[in-house]
Formats: C-alpha cells, structure tokens, sequence
C-alpha cells in the first residue's frame, strides 16, 4: 500500500493530485454514457410503435411497465458494485477493474446503437456489468490519493463530484438533442462515443495513478485473510448468525413464490451480503472498528431513502415533465430530456460554494459531521417535492402546470445531493475497513441501486394513488427521517472515535506543505 511520503511525490495542480483529474475525466464520459442513455430510456420504452413520434418508433409499453424495468435496471446498475468491489478486493486491484469496466460499458453502449430487441437487452446488461466494475472502484480510488485526516479529500470528492455532473449536463443538454433531430438509437450510439473517450482519458493519465488502486499481493498471499470463502464457512461456526441467515433464506424463498422471481432472487443476492456484512464485523479486531463499522452500514439507511426519492427524476418526474407540464420556452418546446440538465448544471454551480461553507463550518468548531451534512440533505432534497406537490395542484386545476415548479424542485433536490453523495463517497473511505474498502464501496452503490428500485415501485404506485399523493408523501417521509437522523448525530458520531476529528489539524495541505504523518494507508 501507499504511504505518505509516497503520496507527497504525487504531481499537484489547483491543490490536488493530478491523479484526481484523470479520474475526474473518466467519469466525466462515464457519466455522460450513463446519464445521456437513463434520460432516454423510459421515454424510449413507452413511445409508440405506429411511428408518429418524430423521435422515432419506440418499444410501446406501458408506464408502469418501462417503470418497473426502469427500476430494476438503475438498481442492478448499482447492485452489482458489490462483486466489482470484491473482484477489485480479490483479484484485478481498483486501478485495473475500472479498466475493465470501461472496456465492458463501450461494448454494451455500442451494442444499444442496433435498433433490434435483444440488442436493447444485452446492451442493458453489458452497462450494468461494466458500471458494477467501474463505478465503486473509480470513487475508491480518489480516496486512495489523499492520506489520512487531509482535509482535502472532501472537497476532492466535490471535485471529482462536478466530473460525475458535468457528464450528466453534457449529456442530458447533447443527447436530447441528437434524438430530437436524429432519433432514439443516435442518441444510445452517442452515448457509447462518449464512454469511448473516457477509456481515452484513463489509459493516457494512466501514470499518474502510480500509487493508487494497486492490489496488494502480500496481503492476500501471505493469508486467507482477505477471503471470502472463509467468511461464509465460518457462518456455520456461529449458531446466531446463521439463524439470521436461515430466516432470511425462508423470506426469500417467500418472496420468490408470492411476489416472482426477480424478487426472489434480489433477496437471495441482499441475504448473502447482510451474511458477509455480519461476519466482516466479526471478524474485526477492536472495539473502535465495529463501531465504525456499525455507524457506516446505518448511514447506507439515508443512502437507500435519499435515492429512492431523487431517483424519481429519470422516471415518474420525467414523464409528468413530458405529459404534463408545460414547457413552453419564448415559442420553443424545450425537450423533456434537457430538464434533467438543470440537476447536473446546479451541481456545477454550488458544488464548491457547498463544500466550502460545510469545511468553513468544521473548521469553526460547529457541527459539521458527515452524518449530520447527510441528514441535512435528505431534508433539503425532501422540500424539492413540495414544489412538484404544487405542480400537482396546479395541473389539477388548468391542465397544465409551469416549469418553474421543475426548476425549483431539481434546485433544492441538487443542495441536497451535495450535502449527502459526495459526502458519502469521503464517510466511506474514513472508516471502511481498508481491506474491504471496494467492497464498502460496491455496498454503497448498492444501496444506492435499492434506492433507485425503490423509486421505481414509488413510480409505479402513481396510476393508482396519483402524482398529488405521490410527491406529497415523499415529502413528508424524507423530512421526518432526516430529523431522526440529526437527532442521532451526536451519539452515532461517538460511534466513529473520532474518525474525523483530526481533519483541521492538516488544512496546511492545502498549501502543499509536508504531512506530519509517516504510516500505511
């Protein structure tokens, strides 16, 4: 692993390593390949098949049906991080598993370009295997270039945050507009453009990630200490831990039988992680480690619900913007797709002025704790929906509703995001066990898939309960636990021992100026 003095030979620039902007620009187009397709994706599915769309023929389904795919496609997206992590943890390193992952993504996005059924299903597999790779181990890596308590390394997430939006303005604003004037399949051939020159970017930055996202050879062979394999046997050495499992086997067999399959096996998949979670704290060696342990797996609670709501806005806000909202612009009808745009712009804007305020606030000795900023979000992103409540309210009585509600809406959802994504991506990094810190990371992304899964059985739940019902329920629900979860920050920061508490002491970074620690990362 990486030491201090190591990390110090790292080239800078604008105070970072420059390591960070490769990255940066990797997931700027990775981003763009994701975020340009899911702007799409649901208007593609439910589009006509008579061919009176100027966009073109579509797939014909109904909304709740491409909602329900649509779910479960943003939710394996993310899912699937967790064997990307444990490949990256076991076999190729961070550095070449994101390799691979971009590899897989060009290859999928390319396959999408073929206007043919069975290329829209395996172009939608290949992308969710290739972000399974890339996507934890790529966020890992950032936290890899910093050493511990340098204060830099939320505001490097904010960095890289802004590549993450970036792509997604480019491609909500591009490829909207490549499909209005040349139709669905250039729009998914764009986004495999796109993905093509973010493998560019990493294979010529290659060198300046000398340090980072290495597999450590010594470590998983000179003991079985990293293995898998031994954490599930040992399982059957605990008597409690296995009950755990068993009843959560017979839900999930339950599941399979009364709900279908694809439940069915989702709950399979989630019992072997909460089976592997339970044995990592196990396992651990202190005290301080599986506390630290506990308070990371609780904040992936306000992950999944974060998501869940936000998520709303590639499906259920996606199409209320293309039916029911009037979006007439000084005589130009604005695509639905570019309003997605505004979430990705906003970032763009505030990220810094966000970050900034929270480490000007640390910094004074007020609370500014990771748990804290990430109940704060979820409240802030929560009053976003007060303004779809009015948009509801107001279709209801003309027939229309504006878009400033939309505008307003995807503002206070973007403060939000701010205050709890890149935030998480940092919590994760301080206190993962650095062994399993790519499976942390998949397990993070994960929960941000079951957010998204959830977002879509909310999507859906519209044609029965309606859009007033819908938005006026998310409301309520988010604030209500984002306000449990302030009033558990100051024991679940007990919790953390301190993991962030020397963060002010290394603001001399900043200045490039010597670390005053010398340990293993």
């Amino acid at each position: 692993m990486a030491t201090v003095s190591q990390l110090q030979t790292q080239k800078q620039l604008f105070g970072h390593p420059i390591g960070l902007y490769i990255l940066f620009f990797t997931e700027m187009w990775e981003r763009f390949s994701y975020y340009g397709m899911r702007a799409l994706l649901v208007l593609y599915m439910t589009t006509s098949t008579l061919g009176t769309d100027p966009r073109g023929i579509g797939l014909g389904w109904s909304e709740e049906n491409a909602l329900e795919l649509y779910g479960w496609y943003t939710m394996l997206v993310y899912v699937l991080s967790i064997p990307g992590g444990m490949i990256a943890d076991k076999l190729l390193g961070q550095k070449k598993s994101v390799l691979v992952g971009a590899l897989i993504l060009c290859a999928g996005h390319g396959v999408l370009a073929i206007e043919d059924l069975w290329a829209f299903y395996t172009g939608l597999g290949l992308v969710v295997l290739g972000v399974g790779m890339l996507k934890p181990n790529i966020s890992t890596m950032v936290g890899g270039l910093y050493a511990p308590g340098d204060i830099r390394r939320d505001k490097g997430f904010s960095v890289f945050y802004i590549g993450i939006n970036l792509g997604s303005l480019l491609a909500t604003l591009l490829v909207g507009f490549i499909v209005a004037e040349w139709g669905w399949h250039a729009g998914f051939a764009m986004a495999g453009v796109a993905m093509l020159l973010g493998l560019v970017v990493y294979l010529a930055g290659y060198k300046h990630l000398k340090y980072v996202g290495n597999l450590d050879k010594s470590d998983t062979e000179a003991s079985d200490e990293v293995s898998y394999g031994r954490l599930y046997s040992d399982l059957f050495k605990s008597p409690k831990h296995l009950v755990i499992t068993f009843v959560l086997v017979v839900v999930s067999i339950i599941g399979w039988f009364f709900l279908e399959w694809g439940y069915g096996l989702l709950f399979l998949f989630l019992t072997a992680i909460i089976a592997l979670m339970m044995m990592i704290y196990k396992e651990l060696n202190s005290q301080v480690y599986k506390d630290r342990f506990v308070v990371l797996l609780l904040s992936f609670i306000m992950v999944i619900i974060f998501w869940g709501a936000f998520e709303q806005a590639g499906g259920l806000m996606n199409l209320y913007t293309d039916s029911k909202t009037d979006r007439d612009l000084f005589g130009w009808t604005v695509p639905t797709m570019m309003f997605q745009s505004l979430n990705a712009g906003f970032i763009i804007i505030f990220a810094t002025v966000v970050a900034n305020i929270w480490a000007k606030r640390k910094l004074k000795g007020k609370e500014a704790s990771s748990i804290f900023k990430m109940a704060t979000g979820i409240i802030i992103m929560g009053f976003g929906f007060l303004f779809m409540v009015f948009a509801a309210m107001q279709f209801e009585k003309s027939g229309s509703s504006s878009m400033i509600w939309l505008v307003l809406a995807y503002f206070f959802h973007t403060i939000g995001e701010l205050c709890l994504s890149p935030v998480a991506l940092s919590f994760i990094t301080k206190l993962a066990p650095v062994k399993y810190a790519s499976l942390m990371m998949g397990v993070y992304f994960a929960a941000t898939g079951l957010g998204s899964k959830v977002a879509g059985i909310v999507g859906e739940s519209a044609s029965d309960f309606g859009e007033y019902s819908v938005f006026l329920g998310i409301l309520i629900f988010t604030i209500v636990i984002g306000l449990i979860f302030i009033l558990l920050t100051k024991p679940l920061k007990r919790l953390t021992h301190g993991a962030e508490d020397n963060e002010r002491k290394f603001q001399d970074v900043q200045d490039n100026e010597p670390y005053e620690l010398e340990e293993n990362i």
